[in-house]
């Protein structure tokens, strides 16, 4: 029979996982509508010189390190839960700190991670400045972005 350490392990790994496979979804689901630059009295040809304008942004090297901001968040995120649950057990007089801190961690971790996957899903200004510069070139009045 499980001790109630045991089970109070179980269930902080279980919330740790949950809490990761929502982290590892997120960004996919809410990057799924692409940013876009908005043409003042756009015509057809307008969306097509705006796909060109992207094409050639990528292509140029204007959509810079995507992985790395991820990456640079979720290790920021993962630090700051660690340090907050680990100082709060520490105060607290917890005999478990190493489990909290670790799952502080984790879940700093989560939540770094989903924001890092919002914050890679939107364009870099150096991408959209490129993109409007493109546009602008190719005659056509960007407004803003959506």
């Amino acid at each position: 029979m499980p001790t109630t350490e045991t089970k109070e392990r179980l269930g902080t790994l279980a919330s740790a996982c949950t809490l990761l496979l929502l982290a590892v979804l997120a960004p996919v689901l809410v990057g799924c509508g692409a940013t876009r630059p908005v043409i003042y009295q756009g015509a057809p040809q307008a969306q097509r010189d705006i796909d060109e304008c992207m094409r050639l942004a990528r292509q140029h090297g204007a959509d810079g390190n995507k992985g790395g901001q991820v990456a640079r968040e979720t290790a920021t995120g993962a630090a700051m839960g660690a340090a907050a649950t680990g100082v709060y057990g520490a105060v607290r007089g917890y005999s478990d700190v190493g489990n909290r801190t670790a799952a502080g961690a984790a879940a700093g971790a989560a939540v770094g991670l989903v924001r890092g996957g919002v914050r890679a899903s939107e364009p870099s200004e150096v991408f959209k400045g490129y993109v409007n510069r493109c546009l602008r070139d190719r005659g056509h009045d960007v407004i803003g972005w959506n």
